[in-house]
């Protein structure tokens, strides 16, 4: 059954400009400058410089003249045209930067070099191998991943071989060209199926073979699951050697290069370089907190634009080309206007926010002492800004500070809080610090429990459960007591 009825809700949305300066806020600096280049190239009512214009106005009543005039006038002294012009070359489009002034930062040129893929198939072409087999060793080459290794199946590069090359092969002739000539390139150890493989490769290739070379190589073959799990008394019975025999074989292991693809000098992939959006320094012990120069580019409204809006203002009889022409003109005055007001509202979102962190975590920005990090929370610092989280969380979780002490993420600083003995709250981060000091001082013959890490974090005033310690001995990529175990 059909039926009509009247409902009153109410919802809360947000504006085009609300969401245009969330999205500027989350940007970190460089893709907020490439922002900035944007918008000044779709918008040619947006230009670079330090000087707002103040004709313009979104109150000015202009909307309100009448669009159905039938008489019109003539247009010949006013050239719109003039005005939309393309001819005029931006000024930001003539600097070599789109900087500022006080940027200390300058490109770092890189070094041109062959991709380690390149590498290989250079000394592939150093063997007598026939069309066929260069291009079948070439295949595989290519199916090496960036640490070295081909962790695909024989039999699927076989497959694919057939159906992209059209080179019917077979495994064993793959498995030949990669044991008897690809794992001879340099790096040693390349084209390995796994960590074994990889090390025995290197192992072999050794000059000269000494006793401890083959006993290495004895542990890697016979005993690869107990050397890894470090049974070392198992070791010791098997081999029927000492113990200092298998330390100088271990540590003829720990020699070899477990990911030789890393090794590669002329490795040209891509290197991520973090630039700071905020910077702090201690100036005569008190604490300075200074904005990126690059995240708060010079912009205001075009001279030209709003002249021409003027001139339409003035004029009492308008043609329809005209209308037009000013509508458009209006919508690119009105975007360039938000934008700038966005720009100025994430500048001081952003300090704002850094000043409240920086200001909550004094103490330790002072000392650099990382047991001096405050137990901390978005809401901490949404409450003191009188911000919403979310915002807190958008500048946390995509801008990086840089300290005396090194650059890092800004949502590093936030972290649970946990209380001690003395009923004092302390941050996770200052017992995870504890918890990597006292491994780092342990006994590498006889490593740590967690149950024995426990009862030392509890002497120390902080009492913590052993699953707590197993969580955050995980969270700090550390491994368990019998991993940590050296002979």
């Amino acid at each position: 059954m059909l039926k009509q009825e009247l409902s009153l809700k109410l919802q809360q949305k947000l504006s085009p400009q609300q969401i245009q300066l969330m999205k500027l806020v989350q940007l970190p600096t460089i893709a907020f400058e490439q922002r900035i280049k944007q918008e000044m190239e779709e918008n040619p009512a947006l230009e670079e410089g330090n000087e707002l214009n103040d004709e313009f106005s979104e109150n000015e009543d202009w909307e309100n003249d009448e669009y159905n005039e039938e008489n019109t006038i003539d247009t010949s002294d006013i050239n719109i045209d003039e005005y939309l012009s393309d001819d005029e070359i931006p000024n930001y489009k003539t600097y070599t930067n789109n900087y500022s002034d006080d940027d200390e930062e300058r490109a770092i040129p890189y070094a041109q070099g062959i991709s380690f893929l390149d590498y290989l198939e250079n000394q592939l072409s150093m063997y007598r191998l026939d069309e066929e087999e260069f291009q079948i060793a070439s295949f595989i080459i290519g199916n090496m991943d960036d640490d070295g290794y081909i962790r695909r199946d024989l039999q699927a590069i076989v497959d694919d071989l057939a159906f992209t090359q059209n080179i019917y092969t077979d495994k064993n002739e793959v498995e030949n060209l990669l044991v008897n000539y690809i794992q001879k390139l340099d790096p040693v150890g390349v084209g390995a199926r796994d960590l074994q493989e990889c090390l025995k490769v290197q192992l072999e290739n050794k000059s000269p073979q000494t006793e401890t070379t083959e006993l290495a190589l004895d542990l890697i073959t016979k005993s690869f699951e107990s050397f890894t799990k470090k049974h070392y008394k198992r070791l010791m019975l098997k081999h029927d050697v000492t113990e200092e025999q298998l330390r100088d074989a271990i540590t003829e292991i720990e020699k070899l290069n477990p990911k030789p693809g890393k090794s590669f000098a002329g490795n040209t992939k891509e290197i991520e370089h973090i630039t700071p959006d905020f910077t702090i320094r201690i100036v005569e012990g008190e604490l300075e907190l200074t904005l990126n120069g690059r995240n708060v580019p010079e912009l205001r409204v075009s001279n030209a634009y709003a002249e021409m809006l003027d001139t339409y203002k003035h004029t009492e009889k308008k043609s329809t080309e005209q209308k037009e022409a000013v509508l458009f003109v209006k919508q690119k005055l009105d975007a360039a206007k938000w934008f700038i007001e966005a720009v100025t509202q994430r500048r001081n979102t952003l300090m704002y926010t850094m000043q409240s962190i920086m200001e909550f975590q004094e103490e330790y920005f002072l000392t650099g002492d990382e047991t001096k990090i405050k137990p901390m929370i978005l809401k901490d610092i949404a409450d003191r800004i009188g911000m919403d989280i979310s915002t807190v969380s958008r500048v946390a979780n995509s801008k990086y500070v840089n300290t005396p002490y090194g650059t890092f993420l800004i949502k590093d600083l936030f972290s649970e809080s946990l209380t001690n003995e003395d009923g004092e709250e302390v941050s996770t981060r200052e017992i995870k610090r504890i918890l990597q000091d006292v491994i780092a001082e342990e006994d590498k013959k006889k490593p740590l429990t967690d149950e024995k890490l426990t009862e030392i974090l509890k002497e120390k005033g902080y009492p913590i459960a052993r699953r707590t310690i197993a969580k955050y001995r995980e969270q700090l990529n550390i491994p368990v007591a019998r991993l940590r175990k050296e002979i």
